[in-house]
Order: structure tokens, then C-alpha cells, then sequence
């Protein structure tokens, strides 16, 4: 009797054990290059510039992430992950500890994951991955990356739903709470996307709004943390509310892949256009191709054009992308990039609200030209570990 109780025990206590198996991940990324810039603005003067860029591939990171199985397809999941400058070691998205991602939640195989924290919104959870950013990053982003398509901007105080794939269809939610007494809108950020996946098809789309009420946001958009160029859309960063349309698509044939994306920004209500009606809107439409020259080298080329409308904005911005990636292993590679982009048109000054001629700014790199074209090129390596 005393063996049979003791067995019971024993197996009782493996079973306890299985059910609680838990996981905790080191993970990061390293990603520098030597880049120069044409015609950039500096507080001396201007001109071409050599200096170092980092994390354009991949931002540069380190992050803690875990799981716990509570068992019947349940299980806790957490990530911790902090961006910062390699070549400087200063602390990136505005100096917080984990400025890329702080969150927890469930995750049930069978229901979806719900996650509550600072976080990327569904819009970057799976259109992003349909574009050049996945493969190229910041030299392919959108001017300003006014439409977050490089994810600079990540959501405070936010729950997020995240659904299984059901015939290939994904969708997922998001809620970030203003936390303003007496203004349940104040400060408060909303988005949801779906993805549809079908063998070489790859279709995504999503809806994100975002409120500021003057003094707070959960959004990364209306801060100085989440601006990347003071002349594509640093006027625009005071506006009280944020609205950001998305669509982006891929198909493969063999080792070629295409991809078209779409995206509206509006900024109503900004500084320099007070009333809700007189603010002002962006139209992006890119389009690139991949070519999978072997199993190490892969070669990218891509365009983009955006265009402004609205309190007495007609700026636009017209850009050609070019990037190589070779592997050196599964972790490390080298990469190349170019790119050139031309302004026209007009825009708001970000310091005295005047309408003033737009200015090249490639990408979302920041580094503000002097005049209406901008040249970049770009040799770094990135190491995963």
C-alpha cells in the first residue's frame, strides 16, 4: 500500500511538472553600418556626410521572452525588449529600459493570444511583413515613416487580441486605455488588421486611430521619440488625432517575390491648421521585387512615392530603393543599400508653421537634406543571437 501511495505520488508530481514546463529566452540583435548621406542639413552648414548608422536592417536590441504551459493548450507568455544605438550604447525610443516591447499575456492554441503592455499595433503585426521593411528595414520606409511602416511608433497601456490562422485568415485587435479622468477618448489608441494567406498570395490590411489630447498619448506618434524626420512631418506630430490606412500584398513565383502596398495618413487638427477639418493627408503607394540569387544572396529593388493634400500642403516625395544581403551564416550576413529620393511641392515649417518648399529626408533615416534630392549609400553587417 505504502509503493502504490508512493507511485501515485511520484506520478502526480511529473505530472504537476509537465504541466508547468517554462522557457526563458536571451535573444537580441547587432546591426551597424558605415553610410554616407548627399546634401545633408547640419547645424554648420551642409553637404555629403560619412557617418555611422545603426540599425537599419534590424533596430538594434536585446529582450528576455518566455513561456509557461499551464497546460490544456494554455500557456503565459512575456517579452522584455530593449532597443539602444550600437555605436553608441545610448538607450533608443526615447531612453526607456524596454522601449521596443513590454508585455504579458495567455496565449491558448486553439482560442488566440491576448497580451497587455507596450506593444506594436496589428498593423505592424502583419502587414509589416508583407513589405521591403522585413527584408531591407529603414533604407525601403516610407519618407518620415509617416505611416509607420518601419514601426518607430509602439502603443502604451494597450490589450491586444491575436487570433489563431483559420483557412488562412488571421485577424488581430488592439485597445490602448488614455487614462484621462472625465475624457474616456483622451489620449487613447484603437487599430485591427487581417491577414490572408494562400500558398504564394499573401493579402493584408488594418485600420489604426490615435488621440491626443495635448498632454499624453499612447501613441509613440505624437512624440519627439517616435518622429523621424523634423522636415517630412515634424509639423504635424501636435495633431490631436491620427488616422492610418494600410493594404500591402506579395506573391511568389519560384525565387522571384513582388509586393505593392498602400497607405493614407491624415493629421487633423495640427498647430499650424487649427479646426479639425484643415488638416492634412499623405498617399503612399510602393511597390518592390526580390530576387533570390542563390541560398546567400538576395537582391531588392524598390519605389516609393507619397503625396501630401491639405492646409496648403502639396509636397511629394519620390524614391528608389536598392538592397543586397549576403549570408555569411544563419545568424550573420552583410548587407548594401542605396537609395535616392526628389521633393517637390510645398509644406509646413516644423519651427515657424510657414509654408516653406519640401525637402528630401530618405526614408526615415532623419537626416534632413539641405534641398530637394538626397543620395544615399550604405555597407553594415547584422548579427542575430
Amino acid at each position: 500500500m505504502k509503493l502504490k501511495l508512493i507511485s501515485l505520488a511520484a506520478l502526480a508530481a511529473a505530472s504537476s511538472v509537465a504541466h508547468a514546463q517554462s522557457s526563458v529566452t536571451l535573444y537580441g540583435t547587432l546591426d551597424t553600418a558605415v553610410a554616407y548621406f548627399s546634401n545633408q542639413k547640419g547645424a554648420h552648414g551642409s553637404g555629403g556626410t560619412f557617418q555611422m548608422a545603426s540599425g537599419t536592417l534590424s533596430g538594434d536590441r536585446w529582450g528576455l521572452k518566455g513561456t509557461e504551459d499551464l497546460g490544456g493548450g494554455l500557456a503565459a507568455v512575456f517579452n522584455l525588449q530593449s532597443g539602444y544605438n550600437l555605436n553608441t550604447g545610448a538607450a533608443g525610443q526615447g531612453g526607456r529600459m524596454f522601449g521596443r516591447t513590454a508585455m504579458v499575456g495567455l496565449a491558448d492554441r486553439s482560442y488566440g493570444t491576448v497580451t497587455v503592455g507596450r506593444q506594436y499595433d496589428p498593423l505592424v503585426d502583419l502587414i509589416q511583413p508583407l513589405t521591403e521593411d522585413d527584408t531591407y528595414g529603414s533604407a525601403f520606409a516610407t519618407p518620415g515613416d509617416i505611416d509607420n511602416y518601419d514601426n518607430s511608433s509602439r502603443v502604451n497601456n494597450s490589450i491586444k487580441y491575436t487570433s489563431p490562422t483559420y483557412a488562412g485568415l488571421q485577424v488581430s485587435a488592439m485597445y490602448a486605455f488614455g487614462g484621462e479622468a472625465g475624457e474616456t477618448s483622451g489620449g487613447q489608441t484603437y487599430a485591427i488588421a487581417a491577414l490572408y494567406s494562400h500558398g504564394p498570395l499573401n493579402l493584408a490590411a488594418g485600420y489604426l486611430r490615435a488621440n491626443n489630447d495635448g498632454t499624453s498619448s499612447t501613441y509613440d506618434g505624437f512624440t519627439s521619440a517616435g518622429l523621424d524626420s523634423t522636415a517630412i512631418n515634424g509639423a504635424f506630430i501636435s495633431a490631436t488625432t491620427l488616422q492610418i490606412i494600410r493594404a500591402a500584398g506579395t506573391y511568389a513565383i519560384g525565387p522571384v517575390t513582388l509586393g505593392a502596398a498602400y497607405s493614407n495618413v491624415d493629421y487633423g487638427n495640427y498647430a499650424a491648421a487649427p479646426g479639425s477639418n484643415n488638416g492634412t493627408r499623405f498617399n503612399t503607394a510602393q511597390a518592390f521585387v526580390n530576387y533570390q540569387l542563390n541560398a546567400a544572396v538576395e537582391l531588392g529593388v524598390g519605389y516609393n512615392y507619397t503625396k501630401g493634400s491639405g492646409n496648403n500642403v502639396d509636397a511629394s516625395y519620390s524614391q528608389v530603393s536598392l538592397g543586397a544581403d549576403y549570408a555569411l551564416s544563419k545568424r550573420t550576413d552583410l548587407y548594401a543599400l542605396a537609395a535616392y529620393q526628389k521633393a517637390s511641392g510645398n509644406t509646413i515649417d516644423a519651427e515657424t508653421g510657414q509654408v516653406v518648399a519640401a525637402t528630401a529626408s530618405i526614408a526615415d533615416f532623419g537626416n534632413d537634406a539641405s534641398g530637394n534630392n538626397q543620395t544615399m549609400v550604405m555597407l553594415g553587417i547584422r548579427h542575430h543571437f
